[in-house]
């Protein structure tokens, strides 16, 4: 595929492959009907044919190709694939979408320090496990780890100690730069509730914007009812896109949340 591709990537080899789909020519018919020099079009027949795209006949003088329709119709296959997979998570392009819009907003409304103190949101999801087990993948290291990022993130350290001024902390990283947050619990009432506090640091350490989060599990048909409150305060104008992305952000962490416990309750029932 990489070498169709390649082959198929320059606009006179392109060229050339149309005039050949037509029927076989010579070299020197390509070349009278592209307009290059005779030495330029037997490179380019060179690089087609060790593509597989064309096969040369020699007849006495005249050296006569033919496109192999073979290689093109694998070619189109993988097209066809890959639009495939397009389509089929046309989902994620949306969520880009939004959040890029997301960011101009933000952006064009952060004119000044603390510009969008006390916004609140609100997530609600139905987890498919009792409480305690709820409770335990917000509490134990490990399985807080296995959920609390989208799972294009690696986090690097996560912990939130189920205690009044535990500490909370997650901090992970991607191929464009390390991301930190710090806090610590104001209340602890397991497996029913958690108040914490989660600072947004820069890559200086400073504070971007403080999260106030209010999280209750209660037993619900079906599992457990999950409730997460969010206020926002501290915010600088450099937040902007943090705060543009919390929305979609939470809505993906608590989604992958569900999948987690999902996946691990199955085997178990």
């Amino acid at each position: 595929m990489d070498e169709i591709a390649a082959a198929l990537g320059d606009g006179a080899r392109w060229r050339i492959v149309e005039l050949l789909a037509e029927r076989p020519r010579s070299v020197g018919e390509l070349a009278e009907s592209t307009g290059l020099r005779q030495p330029q079009t037997t490179k380019h027949l060179q690089t087609l044919a060790r593509a597989g795209l064309v096969t040369m006949a020699p007849l006495g003088q005249r050296r006569v190709y033919a496109l192999e329709a073979g290689p093109l119709a694998a070619f189109e296959a993988r097209l066809r694939e890959l639009v495939g997979a397009i389509e089929a998570h046309t989902g994620t392009r949306d969520v880009l979408t939004r959040y890029q819009a997301a960011i101009e907003a933000e952006t064009a409304a952060a004119d000044r320090r603390r510009w969008a103190d006390g916004r609140t949101f609100s997530f609600d999801r139905v987890l498919p496990v009792p409480p305690d087990v709820a409770w335990r993948h917000w509490v134990d290291p490990d399985l807080l780890a296995s959920w609390w990022a989208p799972p294009s993130l690696t986090i690097t350290e996560c912990v939130l100690e189920p205690e009044p001024g535990g500490r909370v902390v997650l901090d992970y990283r991607d191929a464009e730069g390390h991301y930190r947050s710090e806090g610590r619990v104001h209340a602890a009432d397991g497996p029913g509730h958690l108040a914490f506090e989660l600072s947004v640091l820069d890559a200086a350490g400073k504070v971007s914007f403080t999260g106030h989060y209010d999280l209750t599990l209660t037993a619900a048909p079906g599992g457990t009812r999950l409730r997460l409150g969010l206020r926002i305060t501290e915010t600088t104008v450099e937040a902007a896109a943090f705060v543009a992305g919390i929305e979609t952000g939470w809505g993906q962490v608590l989604d992958h949340l569900t999948a987690t416990l999902t996946r691990e309750e199955g085997p178990r029932s």
